[in-house]
């Protein structure tokens, strides 16, 4: 007689959770995921899936207004915020019934409901309590709020994604990914819109051209972006909202949103009663092997705070489960992970930022400003930048930067690339593809001249 019920169960079924059920379910294990809201989690319910969907239809406004200088006429364009909405979220259900459907092909039983941990082997779903082997903990992240008076007028991406009318004067609070890309969404289909930041440039931790670079590209397309500014308060007045700025001054918004980051979602799940120990930030502490501090227990995804990306998520449940239910022990390499901002324009890099190769290392840096092609002929005033960190002593390639049209899209075999141990004098020697904006990472021949470091 089997000793637990489960073999695994798995709290959130999100990317990182459903990648290592599905695949423990198909090595054989006995597994149960327990979900309390929508099965994809974050990633396709919440966050990269739907804002993409979003991004995508608002660039449709830029397109046309280009599309002019290519000799197109175009009358009586207009766009329907509802009707994007919708098809965004029968997407949305369609996707839903995609990941249920692996999940039960796999052989995972699927609980509805929200788990908390009870021992070290049982978790507890509305009153009937189940018994495993392992225990992974994948519940995700969720947005957090400012906390000034009026913080409950405020709504955050969760809220922005179900909006049931696009507002006419928006305030974004932050300066993060979440905030520039809703910050052009909502731009690119005619909102007003203000990005209010406590310093003085967006994207913290990103390089600092690329800071700079976006910050001048998103002012250009007419978002207003209050720098070194916090928001005191925020009242309701009538249909509308009255905000007020640390200064005293008072302006007036149709929506306000925090986009100020993103807490573990270990609240009430019976983490810390159980002895799994928590950081400061409250996320699961974990081993290389996603173990906590409970042997039984282990953690992947945005709940351990390490790299809060869908494929690091993804990859780490399919190391959890090669580990532990193939027989395969697998670790996952956290150096060298791209990622992309899908702000307008987009950001996309990989590897290290100027600022993090200058504390150990003595750098060469290549950059390059252009034009594209396609704003030749529309007109528009919008500057690709480019940027290679490499290492003065081996040549090698640090990191990689771009703000521009397809950014995302060309970064991605960039990665491959420095996985790979790249040098810059490899960059050189291949031949590019032309005429395209990605020819210019390996056309860099001179190195900017030397300059101090920022503080």
């Amino acid at each position: 007689m089997a000793k637990f019920d489960y073999d695994l169960i798995t709290i959130g079924a999100g990317s990182g959770g459903v990648r290592a059920s599905r695949l423990a379910g198909k090595y054989g294990a006995r597994v149960a995921v327990i979900e309390e809201s929508r099965y994809g989690g974050t990633c396709v319910m919440r966050g990269c899936v739907p804002k993409k969907l979003l991004v995508i239809g608002a660039h449709f406004a830029q397109h046309f207004e280009d599309a002019i200088g290519f000799g197109w006429s175009l009358q009586g364009a207009t766009h329907d915020w509802a009707k994007m909405i919708a098809a965004k979220d029968k997407e949305l259900e369609r996707l839903e019934g995609v990941y249920k459907r692996i999940l039960r092909d796999a052989g995972v039983t699927l609980i509805d409901g929200r788990g908390v941990v009870a021992d070290a082997h049982t978790v507890e779903v509305d009153g009937k309590r189940m018994t495993a082997e392992k225990i992974l903990v994948a519940a995700g992240g969720w947005p957090v709020t400012p906390d000034f008076p009026g913080h409950e007028h405020v709504i955050t991406s969760n809220e922005a994604l179900d909006l049931k009318q696009r507002p006419k004067r928006i305030f974004i609070v932050g300066g993060g990914y979440i905030a520039v890309e809703f910050a052009g969404i909502f731009n690119a289909l005619g909102s007003e819109v203000t990005l209010v930041i406590r310093s003085g440039q967006l994207l913290r931790g990103f390089d600092q051209d690329v800071r700079a670079i976006l910050g001048e590209e998103l002012e250009k397309k007419g978002i207003k972006i209050r720098r070194d500014c916090i928001i005191r308060s925020v009242e309701k007045k009538g249909a509308a909202y009255s905000v007020m700025f640390d200064l005293g001054e008072e302006q007036i918004a149709d929506c306000v949103m925090a986009a100020t980051g993103r807490a573990p979602n270990t609240a009430k799940l019976g983490l810390k009663e159980n002895d799994v120990k928590l950081n400061s930030k409250g996320a699961v502490v974990v081993d290389e092997w996603n173990r906590s501090s409970v042997e039984s227990i282990f953690a992947v995804g945005d709940i351990t705070d390490r790299v809060n990306l869908t494929p690091v998520a993804i990859n780490e449940g399919r190391m959890f489960a090669e580990t532990f239910f193939n027989k395969k022990p697998m670790t996952l390499d956290y150096n060298n992970i791209a990622s992309a901002v899908f702000s307008q324009p987009p950001v996309s890099v990989v590897g290290l930022s100027e600022e993090e190769a200058r504390k150990n290392h003595n750098v060469r840096l290549f950059i390059t400003r252009f034009r594209a092609m396609k704003h030749t002929l529309s007109g528009r005033d919008e500057r690709t930048m480019m940027k290679l960190v490499v290492d003065k002593a081996t040549d090698k390639v640090l990191g990689c930067h771009m703000v521009g049209d397809d950014a995302p899209e060309i970064i991605q075999g960039l990665a491959v690339a420095l996985k790979c141990g790249a040098t810059k004098a490899q960059f050189d020697a291949t031949v590019g593809i032309h005429p395209t904006a990605a020819e210019e990472f390996v056309t860099m021949r001179d190195p900017v001249p030397e300059r101090e470091p920022e503080a």
